[in-house]
């Protein structure tokens, strides 16, 4: 009520009083100082003189965050107005339930009127390529020891290549001016300027395979420990990727290189 009558108390009393607001008032509360110019004397006392406090917030404005208007409820009777068909009129394809995604009343809809065009290869691979200059460095940096095996768990390790990897990594041939020392490495995939600078060095490098399963086996092992599963087994290429790789990738992670033999070297060993 004191809220109610606020406007119609200082419109009455602003042609007698003078307001003060004070200074930084409270967000919920606002006090005004009503000084009087002419007080009326009334039996020696003063008929208005104070301080009074009006209230802006009162506890019966207080309400939810919620919407003031109300969702439309349909067919609850037609005093609402959306009873019976609910606003959808009589009868047709309309008034009836949902229709198909992308039907256009029986012509021939735009997914089919478009022409197809390129295809997405279901054996396509995608692998993360790293350089040899940040092998070197990372080689000079201390974070990979060169006389041990480089493989794709110490590279993912260190930081030469990110953690999404999808099918391999397919060592570049960036940076090979900086690689003169022999390394020992095993990838997925290797260029051809980059395996002629590593073993121009006296390196060598190894193209292994691994599925989608014997990839996470090297590059994650403590999650099948942590599952309480040992590691898989390692699977060989498909026929037509044969000719792509060298060997079959050995788990968990190999720390010695596989020496390449030629033809001549296994049929002099026995004699």
């Amino acid at each position: 009520m004191i809220r109610r009558r606020l406007p119609s108390i200082i419109s009455v009393s602003s042609h007698f009083l003078k307001t003060k607001p004070i200074s930084n008032p409270s967000p919920l509360l606002q006090f005004h100082s009503f000084q009087c110019s002419n007080p009326i004397n009334k039996n020696g006392s003063f008929w208005f003189q104070g301080i009074r406090a009006y209230s802006l917030l009162s506890l019966n404005d207080l309400r939810g965050n919620v919407p003031r208007k109300q969702k439309t409820r349909k067919g609850r009777g037609i005093g609402s107005g959306k009873g019976k068909t609910a606003g959808r009129g009589h009868k047709g394809q309309k008034a009836r339930g949902n229709g198909k995604l992308g039907f256009e009343g029986g012509q021939t809809p735009m997914r089919r009127r478009l022409p197809k065009r390129g295809f997405k290869n279901p054996f396509s691979l995608t692998f993360q390529p790293v350089g040899l200059g940040k092998i070197a460095k990372l080689i000079n940096g201390g974070k990979i020891d060169s006389h041990e095996l480089i493989t794709m768990k110490t590279l993912k390790d260190t930081g030469a290549i990110g953690k999404q990897i999808e099918d391999g990594v397919r060592l570049m041939g960036r940076g090979a001016e900086q690689i003169k020392w022999p390394i020992h490495l095993e990838v997925s995939r290797v260029t051809v300027r980059a395996k002629e600078a590593v073993e121009a060095a006296g390196g060598s490098v190894r193209r292994v395979h691994y599925n989608k399963l014997g990839l996470r086996a090297l590059l994650k092992p403590e999650w099948f420990e942590k599952k309480g599963r040992l590691l898989p087994k390692p699977a060989r290429p498909s026929p037509k990727l044969k000719d792509k790789v060298d060997s079959i990738g050995r788990l968990p992670a190999p720390t010695k290189p596989i020496p390449f033999f030629t033809e001549e070297e296994p049929a002099s060993s026995p004699a």
